[in-house]
């Protein structure tokens, strides 16, 4: 299992993405990946840990870099209460999981060893599982192609293989 990374809410972009190292490229904002929440996140956070955090999560500027900051880090997904719009559609199309969870959630504590069950909409804990909200199928499916534009590449292709062979 994977470790837990527990927040609050209204966790915004500026902490996600922080605006002075923007110009730095995405190694170097994801080095500060929320430093003003926990100063030591980004240098603690191994490939497949769990962000779990409250309500909003994601607010703030349209910065697609906050959500590519917590893929370049290696996160199996983030699991909030509920997101930011913006955010969420950028998480997405990046193909970072983001799934929401109801207040069962506040029994997950920071350190504890879970794993994110994308197929069956759940975040495993030592305790049980926990219930998440269900992506829909075109959603899982972008995210297992590893987002948006990957999808996209991967249906033109087969387009693509299909107009040649009706040729």
């Amino acid at each position: 299992m994977s470790k837990a990374f527990v927040y609050g809410d209204d966790i915004d972009t500026d902490a996600l993405a922080p605006g002075q190292y923007m110009s730095g490229g995405i190694e170097q904002i994801a080095a500060h990946c929320l430093e003003t929440v926990d100063p030591d996140f980004a240098s603690q956070v191994k490939p497949g840990d769990v962000l779990i955090a409250g309500k909003n999560f994601g607010m703030g500027s349209s910065r697609e870099q906050a959500a590519q900051a917590l893929k370049h880090l290696g996160l199996a997904g983030v699991v909030a209460r509920s997101y930011a719009g913006i955010f969420y559609r950028n998480a997405i199309n990046l193909g970072l999981p983001v799934l929401v969870g109801g207040a069962e959630l506040d029994r997950v504590k920071p350190g504890d060893a879970v794993e994110l069950d994308m197929a069956n909409s759940r975040l495993i804990t030592e305790a049980g599982p926990i219930e998440l909200e269900p992506l829909p199928d075109f959603l899982l499916a972008m995210l297992a192609d590893g987002g948006l534009v990957p999808h996209l590449e991967k249906r033109f292709a087969r387009q693509r293989a299909n107009d040649g062979e009706k040729q």
